[in-house]
């Protein structure tokens, strides 16, 4: 049986509760086990280094030692969350060898915690990559009980999941098939277009309203003329800007979209015959009616 130490991050909890959902109900139809991290402190979303690196690094450094307390590797759900601790970690494991000075002062500040120090001993690894290269995507076909088939998917990456870290596994941060294989092991149908690997305009929002609402816009008008049903991505701060900004997003560019936009283990939950309300299908601001009604789901 595969186990993780479960780092849901903030925002599953919160305002994409329906992540959180979907994540519980897929790993356990997977047979997956999840110990979570609920010791956890947020990431900080690449906030805390524009005060401090070493404030992102000892936060972090914590969250990885819990992890490493179970000797299990960390899961998140979060492309951000991902590439913020992944990148942590890669930093912290170089100092190891290169800086061990750095690190020392790190694990001072667990030590006045009573904190496990940071021992560079496990793997931080998205849902995306526990399904496409741990679970393995053979495995998964096999768990498949409702093919998706006609349902047109256009993944949405975001900038963290391809960008936050310099090793990317299962992967190309530059010509990214991760969740368009996951798509066609489903039976859905990728769909091209070009914003897939772009931002989605969330870090701009609090104080770029307007030119956010725009990029997001882009992408979202973009996919929909590439014929795509829906957007499916594996970051829930894409999803705030993507779903639940959508109207806003309609004002700003004049545009009627109405794309549904669904987390990761939805459209994998959906596949594997779990019922729509148990992956939190009704908690969106776009309708995900329309997704459901193509797959002929009541």
């Amino acid at each position: 049986m595969l186990q993780y130490a479960y780092f849901p991050g903030c925002v599953a909890q919160g305002a994409c509760r329906e992540l959180y959902l979907s994540t519980d109900a897929l790993t356990k139809a997977l047979g997956i086990e999840l110990i979570e991290l609920k010791q956890a402190a947020c990431c900080g979303s690449g906030t805390y280094k524009e005060d401090s690196q070493l404030l992102e690094d000892t936060v972090n450094a914590r969250n990885l030692a819990l992890a490493e307390s179970l000797n299990l590797p960390m899961m998140t759900h979060c492309s951000t969350c991902q590439g913020v601790i992944g990148h942590v970690d890669e930093r912290l494991k170089a100092a190891q060898r290169d800086d061990p000075a750095y690190l020392a002062e790190v694990n001072s500040f667990l030590s006045r915690e009573q904190c496990h120090a940071y021992r560079g001993s496990t793997e931080v690894k998205h849902l995306l990559w526990v399904l496409v290269g741990d679970y393995g995507l053979e495995a998964l076909s096999a768990k498949v009980t409702r093919q998706l088939q006609g349902l047109n998917c256009a993944a949405f990456y975001g900038c963290y999941l391809l960008r936050g870290q310099k090793h990317l596994p299962y992967d190309n941060p530059f010509a990214p098939e991760s969740l368009e294989n996951v798509f066609r092991t489903v039976g859905a149908n990728p769909i091209y277009y070009q914003g897939r690997t772009q931002c989605c305009g969330w870090p701009l929002s609090s104080y770029a309203t307007t030119q956010s609402f725009q990029m997001a816009g882009k992408h979202l008008a973009e996919a929909k003329a590439a014929g795509a049903d829906c957007l499916v991505t594996p970051c829930p701060l894409c999803h705030l800007n993507l779903d639940s900004r959508q109207p806003e997003v309609e004002k700003v560019t004049g545009q009627d979209l109405g794309l549904p936009v669904l987390h990761l283990p939805q459209l994998v939950g959906l596949a594997l015959g779990i019922p729509p309300e148990k992956l939190g299908l009704d908690r969106h601001v776009v309708s995900t009616r329309p997704v459901l009604t193509k797959l002929g789901i009541k």
